[in-house]
């Protein structure tokens, strides 16, 4: 039975027996406190807490889930997945134990020609909490003989939430599959051989506190009892199936006989090779779902999760021969293919998809071609020195120089018979953190302690936002600080952050920029250039005062920098026009990742496998500017966030919201969530050009664009310097583009003629280097200095090529330095015969780098490396010289 079916069968069983269909919640949790949806019931618990009213009393879904806590394991076992389905039925205060559990026990035992699973009765078992006889009496009614239910205690059998909130016993049922899997006994002996399918799980008691799986204290019983029950779809098509494992069942086994396929293996031959097989079909599958949900591959968060897994899919694909080859377009077609039937949206998404995980593919095999080559470098120098551990400095450098991450080095290091010193590694992520953190706690808090902030927010409530209606206002000041610490007056030339009771004033944030203005009392003047929001509900005014001084309580007017507010309003605004233009002509994956809008100007980030070409920039400029022609009016409302969703309104990704939030309508062109400032009309935007776009990372491009008055002028003074261009070239404005590139292909070649020119005149010198090498103990050795400008290709070209001019039997060192701008270079190469002596390029790189100031490695047949000091070459080389000697005897 494939997976579809499991699906279909158990959501037409509960939907016959008044159960509401709910679709699967995206990965994307909305709980703060998790990064994805991790259980079947996640997606509920609003429900189950009294949050949200329920859409109806019984709900049934298939969800899709994603855990990541034993991600290391993937693959070495046959446990242990990332990506999960898990079929629920749930009972919101209306059915109880005496319904859920024949239910269960119904669709198990029913015959597959009649719409059930077709368990035989003799070979399920259950178990239930160890003082729960009330479920131990249904059990017995629907059929379970005694001998087959087993009590276990509050580690197995009872579920909480690990908070204050609703708990309860549970009762698991368990599928025996046979001896040849594991001793007899029952669940309790063995649960390898009894697989556990169904986990019913009865919320009827309010717990008030929970210190542990195991410890926490019961206030009463629920007013209203849940039920909350979990199948796994892959653990029932494992049993279904007849496979042996989760890899082998209809949706897996797909994409890894695919990898197997492309990667000329075979699956079961050789244990290594099955690893990484189950690695990829896993991650691959995980991926593709993770990204059909608006998951983008980041250094951070979900973004973070999405990465981590495509990059170890493609590693593995690596570690079974693939070289450059990129096969993670293939596998997820594959993927999408076989997860189809559930999720048909991965279908019509498809080339959104791919769009991602090709980027990330092409990013990562980059990545993995100059880190590895530093890890090598790492590894050898580990292993020269007998150590067992790679530094927690080294590891820090190939994480936050190459991006490789720290699992991805675990991982690497454990095959070369290394540790890596983790705790140094988190000491320096952690110190990096803290800058970045000192950096930003800087420009939103200035030099204050946020406890001041927090002193102030609860002296004076929330602020109240004026904003949106006017541009200035009557306040009265109710706090100042000075160099952190709060003051009850500031003089003339005092830089100064006010609290205002209420604000006309706009802090940082959506991507816009603060006000600016001033702010006046009867006895003075403060020009205020920045506001910032350091805690929800307080605003922070931060400027000087120009003259006379502030006081507490002192009546003031707020009055904001008009013009420089209109131009960020008309940023903003075409910001939502443009977001809404790339989804037109890019397709719905192209989500905002970022934006800033500010005066006249605005960049915005968005999510892309590729380049934007031209011509879609071009299109998607036309149609905003068309719609500024038709002036449509911008409107902003308050709703429900799930109303807001429900009308299409966009939301930032990432971005967390609240229950109410505030939608901005352009027309009915563009609708999203936004707490910024905009304009009135479309038609206020005057013109807007697109600069251009390029990328900020794997998946996110940007573009900047200007506004209004600023997007005249950039015009103005573009069409200036191309009639410059015209009179210059002879040419009409239409003939430039083909004239300039012309010139530029002249230029190209002439600059390639004088390279190749250069690079015969150094190697016309290797055979006369060859002819004067020294002999060192039955070696030729030659140290040679080149004109300074010869290029790192051209130092390399003229090592081997005079190392090529030995005979194979005489051994042979030859090292070339130079400076090819202000910076020296050093390659060195040793033939075979020279190897066999002892001597490496990559140590005598090392000696040379080392007195050139610098490093530098490599293999030992030829080696790099380099420094800051130019006036040193002489010098290094003659060590060098001095090294060989000195290992010759």
């Amino acid at each position: 039975m494939e997976s579809a079916e499991i699906a279909r069968r158990f959501l037409r069983f509960f939907e016959e027996r008044g159960h509401k269909i709910v679709p699967s919640a995206s990965l994307i949790a909305e709980d703060p406190t998790l990064l994805l949806v991790n259980a079947g019931m996640v997606p509920f618990k609003p429900y189950f807490l009294g949050q949200r009213t329920p859409p109806a009393s019984r709900l049934a879904s298939v969800q899709k889930c994603v855990r990541t806590g034993d991600i290391e394991e993937v693959g070495k076992t046959t446990r242990h997945g990332t990506f999960f389905q898990m079929l629920g039925n749930f009972s919101i205060g209306d059915y109880f134990k005496e319904q859920a559990i024949p239910f269960a026990w119904e669709l198990l035992t029913r015959s597959e020609s009649d719409g059930g699973f077709g368990f035989p009765e003799e070979k399920l078992w259950v178990t239930v909490f160890e003082n729960d006889d009330e479920a131990i009496e249904i059990w017995r009614k629907v059929g379970v003989p005694s001998e087959r239910i087993q009590r276990r205690g509050l580690a197995d059998n009872y579920w909480h939430m690990g908070v204050p909130g609703p708990g309860g016993p549970c009762s698991e049922i368990y599928y025996d599959r046979g001896p040849e899997h594991g001793r007899d006994g029952g669940p309790v002996a063995d649960e390898d051989r009894y697989l556990e399918v169904w986990n019913n799980v009865f919320m009827q008691y309010s717990l008030s506190a929970v210190r542990s799986k195991v410890d926490f204290d019961v206030e009463g019983e629920l007013p209203a009892k849940n039920i909350d029950t979990g199948m796994g779809l892959e653990r029932m098509a494992t049993i279904l199936q007849g496979v042996d494992n989760l890899y082998e069942i209809d949706t897996t086994f797909k994409v890894l006989d695919r990898a197997a396929e492309l990667t000329k293996t075979r699956y079961g031959r050789d244990q290594r090779a099955d690893t990484s097989l189950r690695v990829i079909a896993d991650h691959v599958r995980t991926g593709t779902m993770l990204v059909a949900d608006g998951v983008a591959p980041s250094n951070e968060g979900r973004g973070y999760v999405l990465r981590r897994i495509l990059r170890r899919s493609i590693r593995n694909l690596r570690l079974l021969g693939s070289g450059e080859e990129r096969y993670m377009h293939d596998l997820t077609a594959t993927t999408i293919a076989a997860m189809g039937d559930i999720y048909p949206e991965l279908k019509t998404d498809a080339p959104q998809i791919h769009a991602v995980i090709d980027a990330e593919e092409a990013s990562f095999l980059g990545t993995l071609r100059t880190g590895t080559a530093i890890f090598d470098v790492a590894v050898e120098e580990t292993k020269r020195k007998s150590g067992t551990i790679l530094s927690g400095d080294q590891a820090f450098q190939l994480h936050d120089t190459y991006g490789f991450p720290i699992d991805l080095t675990l991982e690497m290091a454990a095959e070369q018979g290394l540790k890596v010193d983790e705790e140094g590694f988190r000491r320096l992520m952690k110190e990096q953190r803290e800058r970045a953190k000192a950096d930003a706690k800087a420009k939103k808090t200035g030099n204050a302690d946020v406890s001041v902030f927090g002193q102030l927010l609860e002296k004076a409530g929330k602020v109240d936002f004026l904003g949106y209606d006017t541009t200035t206002a009557e306040s009265s000041v109710i706090g100042i600080l000075v160099d952190g610490a709060a003051v009850p007056v500031a003089d003339a030339g005092a830089s100064v952050e006010i609290v205002l009771g209420r604000t006309p004033f706009y802090a940082e944030g959506g991507g816009q920029l603060a006000d600016q203005g001033v702010i006046r009392t009867a006895g003075g003047v403060v020009e205020v250039v920045d506001v910032q929001s350091p805690l929800s509900g307080l605003v922070v005014h931060r400027g000087k005062v120009a003259s006379g001084s502030i006081k507490l309580g002192d009546e003031v007017q707020a009055e904001v920098d008009v013009e420089r507010r209109r131009a960020i309003s008309r940023s903003h605004s075409a910001t939502h026009m443009v977001h809404r233009a790339f989804k037109n002509y890019l397709g719905e994956s192209a989500a905002q990742a970022g934006s800033e809008n500010s005066p006249g100007r605005f960049r915005f980030d968005f999510t892309s496998a590729g380049a934007v070409s031209p011509s879609v920039l071009r299109d998607a400029e036309d149609e905003v500017n068309a719609i500024l022609i038709n002036d449509l009016q911008v409107n902003a409302f308050y709703t429900s966030q799930s109303e807001a969703r429900a009308m299409g309104a966009l939301a930032m990704f990432g971005e967390k919201y609240g229950d109410e939030v505030r939608v901005v309508e352009i027309g009915d062109y563009s609708r999203e969530l936004c707490g910024g400032t905009h304009v009135h009309s479309s038609g206020q935007l005057g013109l807007v050009k697109i600069l251009g776009e390029q990328s900020v990372g794997a998946g996110v491009r940007r573009v900047e664009a200007l506004v209004g008055i600023d997007a005249f002028r950039f015009l103005a003074k573009e069409s200036v310097l191309v009639a410059q261009l015209t009179e210059q070239l002879k040419a009409r404005r239409e003939e430039l583009p083909e004239r300039i590139e012309g010139i530029v292909t002249r230029l190209r070649n002439a600059e390639k003629d004088l390279e190749k020119l250069r690079s015969s005149q150094v190697l016309a010198i290797a055979g006369e280097l060859a002819a004067s090498a020294r002999d060192l103990g039955g070696v030729s050795v030659v140290t040679h200095r080149a004109p300074d400008g010869t290029s790192p290709d051209d130092l390399r070209k003229l090592a081997l090529d005079v190392r090529g001019r030995f005979p194979a039997d005489r051994a042979a060192v030859v090292v070339i330095a130079g400076a090819p701008s202000d910076r020296p270079v050093v390659v060195a190469a040793v033939n075979e015969a020279g190897r066999t002596r002892g001597l490496k390029a990559g140590q005598l790189v090392g000696v040379a780098a080392k007195a050139l100031g610098g490093g530098g490695g490599g293999k030992d047949d030829v080696a790099q490396g380099g420094g800051t000091r130019v006036e040193s070459i002489d010098d290094a080389l003659r060590q060098v010289g001095e090294t060989i000697a000195g290992q010759l005897g």
